[in-house]
């Protein structure tokens, strides 16, 4: 059971004061977060790309890169990186890249993204949303397959016999498929043999049971070994010292970047009753103290399948200091609790 961090190195104004931090300050911070959750043990950490004022990191790899060599074990993805606006040779080689400078620990979480600046940003149509994904992603995996590679799609230059370089340090470089919670998405994950993570984010998160069982049945179908599938959750949540405490830190910056989405996308106004009925056993917010956040991974873990958990803090603006100590908390108390109880049920089920 791998435990860690998303981050998507936001930069919108202090609900305190106002004030919004430059963008270099608050990847100078991200830096620092990960150097933090690689020496409080916990397994990964997530950079997602963004292309807006509100976010910082255009570019996960060139962060993650930046802390590769302060970190020793945490494995560093993009979270996601979005493969329908990208081109898949320089995304390739970016984590490639990445992959050196960190000996062997990058990742590359391929998806569509939930925002669409990057469309006309690099000259694409969302009309060919679907179609460039599809595509870039095949580019992507025959890229990983082999060092010369001949393709031909609709959308870039054919390419023909040509080298790609660096080559990773893994011998197969690690690809997720990120997904809103789709079954297009999941099964495509299953059908490609890729390991899948799922942005559980609302509603009840036992409710994407089925989709985490479609996926496991389309790898099947596909001929692909089920039990070396690997399914993950990208889930908002804060840890403190008392659960409490962690609600009324965590509420009003997440409201904020809550109704600042909604109003961009039509949403019903997010009040603290909403926040309330999301933190409860069954909600799909992560919000308490150690013991509390613990047990609603396991739950996860026993209900759903889930077999890596990214906690993705915070939703929006909140001091460093604030984040630090919830991922010291994440890493010393919360995955430690995770990892015990997940090996005595393991052991004892089979």
């Amino acid at each position: 059971m791998e435990i860690g961090v998303t981050s998507f190195v936001e930069t919108k104004p202090d609900i305190e004061t106002g004030i919004v931090i430059s963008h270099a300050q608050r990847i100078r911070e991200v830096v620092e977060e990960i150097v933090l959750a690689d020496r409080v043990g916990l397994d990964v950490f997530g950079i997602g790309e963004h292309h807006r004022e509100d976010y910082a990191a255009s570019s996960p790899a060139v962060v993650l890169s930046a802390a590769a060599p302060l970190t020793k074990r945490i494995r560093l993805t993009s979270a996601v990186t979005v493969l329908s606006s990208a081109d898949p040779v320089r995304v390739f080689q970016d984590f490639a890249t990445l992959d050196g400078i960190s000996d062997g620990r990058a990742e590359i979480i391929a998806g569509r993204g939930s925002f669409i600046e990057s469309f006309p940003l690099f000259g694409y149509d969302l009309h060919d949303y679907e179609e460039l994904f599809n595509e870039n992603i095949e580019l992507l995996l025959k890229l990983r397959e082999s060092e010369k590679v001949t393709w031909r799609g609709g959308h870039r230059p054919a390419i023909h016999n040509l080298g790609v370089y660096p080559r990773p340090v893994q011998d197969s470089l690690p690809i997720w498929i990120g997904s809103g919670g789709t079954q297009e998405s999941a099964v495509r994950a299953g059908l490609l043999g890729l390991p899948l993570i799922l942005a559980i984010i609302g509603g009840s998160p036992t409710h994407f049971a089925p989709l985490v069982q479609l996926y496991k049945k389309a790898a099947a179908h596909a001929g692909h070994d089920v039990s070396r599938l690997r399914v993950g959750s990208h889930s908002i949540g804060f840890v403190a010292e008392d659960t409490e405490l962690a609600a009324d830190t965590f509420f009003p910056s997440t409201q904020a970047g809550m109704n600042k989405l909604g109003k961009e996308r039509g949403w019903a106004y997010y009040d603290r009753s909403s926040f309330d009925a999301a933190r409860r056993f069954e909600g799909a917010l992560y919000v308490g103290d150690p013991e509390t956040v613990a047990q609603k991974i396991i739950h996860l873990r026993k209900h759903v399948g889930i077999t890596r958990f990214m906690m993705y803090v915070p939703l929006s603006t909140m001091p460093h200091e604030l984040v630090m100590r919830a991922i010291e908390l994440l890493g010393t108390e919360v995955a430690p609790r995770v990892r015990e109880e997940i090996a005595k049920w393991e052991a004892e089920t089979g």
